[in-house]
């Protein structure tokens, strides 16, 4: 789960722990951290329970460590009845409270804190702080208070540049741009330097401009963006020009007179960042946002069809992605050819998709017949996934896709993706009408089984009237039963999944709210977290060679104790990763391999103050306070999902093994380290 990711295919937290007790290391002592005081744990079970009024009193603390952690721990918690107690806190004595209370004002999103923080940013004289006071005005600006972020000059103050440099990606990450937003966003960037952080901050706020903007981004951002793209030191900046240079290619997405004039020198700059750019994730980005509009195919068709070729697996991967969502012109052979040129199985299952997508009525049997065939002789559950994915592009494979859907003993991971695959294949055209009550009663049949995966896919089709045009009163039926055997709080995402169904078949005026687990379920093992060293190591043993991470149980203190539990557990051994997706994340830690799974327990998510950078390692979820055992670690820095999503490691060594992690490989072992 992962906001804009459920579990099952969002950002999975993946890590390995101990193998066997008697060989393993127990950690030795190393530098306490900061839960030796009880002070502090008071303040963190608060957190834990989200009793923001428990934590209120703490702000005014003499002590200011007590002052600036209770502030952090209402960052976690977000109550925004808090924003009156925090905004005297910006005017503390003590940078250290001033700066977590921007923090924490910025994680509630609240426009009523707009003023104050303004007035932070103008008469701050500490520059950590003033960089935090305005990303914490990015996030809490409206549409109208946005010019807030520009008031204060900045030409030839390369610190304040760079503050106003994040307000603005804050900004656009909720959602709220400009024209003239963009105008000094681009203006900053002949102000930033060397600083590569606050250059990707530009970048990202040039990227994330709604689409509303995009004419305004062409005129006003096109040239710097194509600057970056070719010039710029630092692949994320490079990237994320990339990826405002992707919508500014096409002119399906271009809008407005001065979209199209930067067309041509997009694509073109793209094409060359796809087959020639030094990072393989700014060659998957570029590859992504190649255009695909009759005019601008051809040249594009090259470009890809010369990325199949990369030796970096993920780049491939993306040009076959490209292919199967794009190819206008190919035919079912050629692309048939590729694949069986490829050694690697996702790239050669995508390309099998794009074959059967491609084909013609009457080649239409035998390229499906070669998938099937390459089904029943793959080994890896993964790959016959993949494979029932690729047969989800011909509604004719709808009688083999459901048999395997229920095949008796078939693997959850086989049976989830297949009956994905079932509701794709109703999808195509061609789909005989009189096969409806099939599919409805296959819906029905995966809602009785009750398997978490197939439930929300089952669910989601008969919400939609394009797949289910008149739902029945036995389909609400059936939700209600398969919901109600749900196990809570282990099965919370197949119960919001089988909830937003119920809502929307119902025509509920709200949301049903999830019944989040509370603290109560599983509370912080403070002894447990006192006996982890603040720079306690870990090394994930993995097919593809090991990883160091280094915990920080400092900012997850909850998180952190449950990894290490599970870990001494052996829980992660012989896990799969289950989901990599290029230039993003690698993840895994599911008991299922499908990215549904989960312990008996949920965490309450941890919102310290740390960033996504490369290697960063974070809890899935389903929503806030959902967290479990699946972690997912980050190709590159991923600034919209800070603050957002629990960060409990960090890789120290091994980023080389996390870039060559593919899904199916496998957590061999887990093992705390002796302290340093």
């Amino acid at each position: 789960m992962l906001f804009d990711f459920p579990r099952r295919l969002r950002l999975v937290p993946v890590l390995l722990l101990l193998a066997a007790c008697a060989r393993t290391p127990r950690p030795s002592a190393g530098p306490a951290n900061k839960y030796h005081d009880a002070t502090l744990r008071e303040i963190g079970t608060a957190q834990d329970e989200r009793n923001a009024a428990a934590l209120l009193p703490f702000l005014t603390n003499p002590n200011p460590v007590y002052r600036r952690e209770a502030a952090l721990a209402l960052a976690s918690v977000q109550a925004r009845a808090a924003v009156p107690a925090l905004l005297p806190a910006l005017r503390d004595a003590d940078p250290a409270v001033r700066r977590a209370a921007a923090y924490a004002l910025g994680q509630t999103a609240d426009s009523l804190a707009v003023d104050s923080l303004r007035v932070r940013v103008l008469q701050e004289p500490d520059p950590v702080v003033r960089r935090y006071a305005h990303e914490a005005l990015g996030r809490c600006v409206t549409r109208y208070s946005l010019p807030e972020l520009w008031r204060v000059p900045v030409l030839t103050d390369t610190a304040r540049a760079a503050a106003q440099a994040w307000g603005l990606a804050r900004a656009a990450l909720h959602g709220f741009s400009s024209p003239e937003a963009i105008r000094n966003t681009v203006l900053l960037l002949n102000e930033l330097g060397p600083n590569d952080a606050a250059r990707l901050a530009a970048a990202t706020a040039l990227a994330r401009t709604p689409r509303a903007l995009d004419a305004d981004l062409g005129r006003l951002g096109g040239g710097p963006l194509l600057r970056l793209v070719a010039q710029d030191p630092y692949y994320a900046v490079r990237a994320a020009a990339a990826t405002a240079l992707g919508r500014l290619a096409n002119p399906a997405l271009a809008q407005g007179p001065a979209g199209p004039a930067a067309l041509p020198e997009a694509a073109g700059a793209l094409r060359r960042a796809a087959i020639g750019d030094a990072d393989y994730r700014v060659r998957v980005v570029a590859l992504r946002g190649l255009p695909y509009g009759p005019t601008e195919y051809a040249a594009s068709r090259t470009a890809v069809f010369a990325a199949l070729d990369d030796r970096r697996e993920p780049v491939a991967l993306t040009a076959a992605e490209w292919l199967l969502a794009h190819a206008k012109s190919e035919t079912a052979d050629a692309l048939a050819a590729e694949a069986d040129k490829s050694a690697a199985w996702r790239v050669r299952a995508t390309l099998l998709a794009a074959a059967l997508k491609m084909a013609t009525p009457a080649s239409r049997p035998s390229v499906a017949g070669a998938i099937e065939q390459r089904y029943g002789t793959a080994a890896s559950v993964y790959e016959k996934g993949y494979l029932l994915q690729a047969l989800g592009e011909d509604a004719a494979s709808f009688d083999f896709l459901q048999r395997e859907a229920f095949a008796a003993g078939q693997s959850p991971v086989v049976g989830g993706y297949a009956l994905a695959a079932l509701v794709a294949a109703r999808s195509r055209p061609g789909f005989p009408a009189g096969r409806q009550a099939d599919f409805t009663a296959a819906l029905r049949r995966a809602l009785a089984a009750g398997d978490v995966a197939q439930l929300a896919t089952a669910a989601e089709a008969l919400a939609d009237p394009k797949l289910t045009p008149e739902a029945q009163p036995a389909d609400l039926g059936a939700l209600r039963q398969a919901q109600a055997k749900l196990q809570l709080p282990r099965d919370i995402e197949a119960w919001q999944d089988l909830q937003q169904a119920l809502d929307k078949l119902a025509y509920a005026p709200q949301p049903t709210p999830a019944p989040v687990g509370q603290a109560r379920q599983h509370p912080i093992d403070w002894a447990a977290v006192r006996g982890v060293s603040a720079n306690q190591r870990v090394k994930v043993s993995t097919t593809q060679g090991d990883i160091v991470l280094e915990l920080k149980v400092n900012d997850a203190p909850g998180s952190v104790a449950s990894f290490v539990a599970l870990a001494r557990r052996h829980f992660y051994d012989g896990l799969s990763f289950h989901r990599v997706v290029p230039d993003f994340v690698a993840q895994g830690g599911d008991p299922r391999g499908d990215g549904s799974g989960s312990t008996d327990y949920t965490l309450r998510s941890e919102f310290g103050d740390v960033r996504y950078q490369e290697g960063s390692v974070g809890l899935a979820s389903a929503g806030k306070d959902t967290e479990s055992c699946q972690f997912f670690i980050t190709h590159t820095p991923t600034p919209h999902l800070d603050g957002r999503y629990t960060v409990f490691a960090q890789v120290m060594s091994g980023m080389d093994v996390v870039h060559r992690l593919e899904i199916g490989d496998k957590i061999l072992s887990v093992a705390l380290l002796p302290a340093q």
